[in-house]
């Protein structure tokens, strides 16, 4: 996989575009989407440099001057844990479809400490910011930009979604959420509240919803031991109540991470959370069913 250490001064950066433009590679020329991984920001951990990195994957006839629509996902992992290789088959679906896909890297938190997740929400609108802020050079549509993730990653995605943009010049607040198992209740007998505590509704985005934020599909399994089928519904019903469409699917008996096929969930449920997830792109208007 190439890997391109992004931002570079703006002549540089757009001449890094146009020599990918051109060397289209072998797997490209197969029709199979194509790989690459960017540097959007660098932080200090433990007072080093850390690159933290956006994984690019863009359907096999793609264009700079494309008008696509994205999705840029999280991944789970409690927000101490995971990889942003967790929705790479998501990815390459959706490529093929016609979408190009992100998947952002972010800071994790300390399993041994009690801190709430302010970086892993910083550098999750950081990476947003960063795709949108260069959609021309990707090639896509930055008001068909959707956030998606699953667990901690869901939470993040949803935070963009529900939470009040901050001040900036480019908006975090994605136009869809696709969220798996999302960990979006932060507050009272909600998951976090360990981390977040009295401060839940600067955490939380289930008690932040609005009616400005975008309609969202939800896959939840009924035997989930971190999110209660209860939960899933008063969101879709708060959700509702503001005219905010929420998609739910439940999946009977079944329990955290369901649908990830590689992590010991099921290959029949990927298949069907992935063929919604289809779906309620389309239902957008996004791509074709």
């Amino acid at each position: 996989m190439t890997v391109l250490r992004i931002p570079l001064c703006r002549m540089a950066q757009a001449l890094l575009f146009v020599f990918m433009l051109t060397c289209v590679s072998s797997s490209a020329l197969g029709g199979e989407p194509t790989e690459h991984t960017l540097i959007y920001k660098t932080v200090m951990v433990d007072g080093k440099e850390k690159e933290l990195k956006i994984d690019w994957t863009r359907p096999a006839d793609w264009k700079a001057s494309d008008s696509r629509p994205a999705v840029v996902f999280f991944h789970g992992g409690g927000w101490t844990g995971g990889a942003p290789g967790q929705f790479a088959q998501h990815s390459v679906e959706l490529a093929q479809r016609g979408i190009v896909c992100f998947r952002g890297q972010y800071r994790l938190l300390d399993k041994k400490s009690k801190d709430a997740p302010d970086i892993c929400v910083a550098d999750a609108s950081d990476a947003f910011r960063y795709v949108r802020g260069r959609a021309s050079e990707f090639g896509i549509d930055p008001d068909r930009m959707a956030a998606g993730g699953g667990s901690a990653g869901g939470h993040l995605a949803a935070t963009l979604g529900m939470m009040d943009d901050e001040k900036s010049d480019v908006s975090r607040k994605p136009a869809a959420l696709l969220l798996f198992n999302p960990v979006y209740d932060n507050g009272p007998g909600g998951w976090g509240t360990a981390r977040v505590g009295d401060a839940y509704l600067k955490y939380s985005p289930a008690h932040n919803i609005t009616a400005d934020d975008p309609p969202s599909i939800v896959f939840l399994g009924t035997n989930d031991a971190l999110i209660p089928v209860a939960t899933a519904k008063k969101f879709q019903a708060n959700c509702q109540a503001v005219g905010v469409a929420n998609d739910l699917q439940l999946y009977e008996g079944q329990g955290h991470g369901f649908f990830n096929a590689k992590k010991g969930g099921s290959a029949e449920y990927y298949r069907d959370t992935m063929d919604k997830s289809i779906g309620f792109l389309a239902g957008l208007g996004w791509i074709e069913k």
